[in-house]
């Protein structure tokens, strides 16, 4: 119960962070997946353990304000390349300052080696759930 409560918490505390920029945490996410290159929705969404649906919602949201663009994708005539502009880029960037900023902030009140211990434990849950 106390993942999905500080995964309620993380989404305000990440739709805080994006909103100066006009963005989301669901908008944050799509934009940091294409920050290095493009990835198809789908590519998205099992990245993320999304459903292709709700990342497309998204990807459209963010190529009709700009932020990102859609390309023909050489490995696949059919599933487009979603890639970022510059301007997706720019508010990228600004968000990732306030992440850090925050993020600085929450790791010195509870320290690095309990944060860690406590990465290192979220890692080993994660390769349990997707190996089985």
């Amino acid at each position: 119960m106390d993942v999905f409560r500080l995964n309620g918490l993380l989404i305000a505390v990440g739709d805080a962070m994006a909103e100066p920029s006009g963005q989301t945490t669901a908008r944050w996410r799509v934009l940091a997946a294409i920050g290095d290159a493009p990835l198809t929705v789908a590519q998205i969404a099992r990245a993320w353990w999304l459903t292709r649906q709700s990342v497309q919602r998204v990807a459209d949201v963010l190529v009709k304000d700009g932020l990102a663009a859609y390309e023909a994708n050489p490995s696949h005539r059919r599933a487009k390349l979603l890639r970022i502009t510059p301007a997706g880029l720019s508010a990228l960037r600004e968000i990732r300052l306030r992440q850090r900023t925050w993020a600085e902030s929450l790791g010195a009140e509870i320290g690095e080696v309990e944060l860690r211990q406590a990465n290192a434990t979220l890692t080993r849950v994660l390769e349990a759930l997707t190996s089985s």
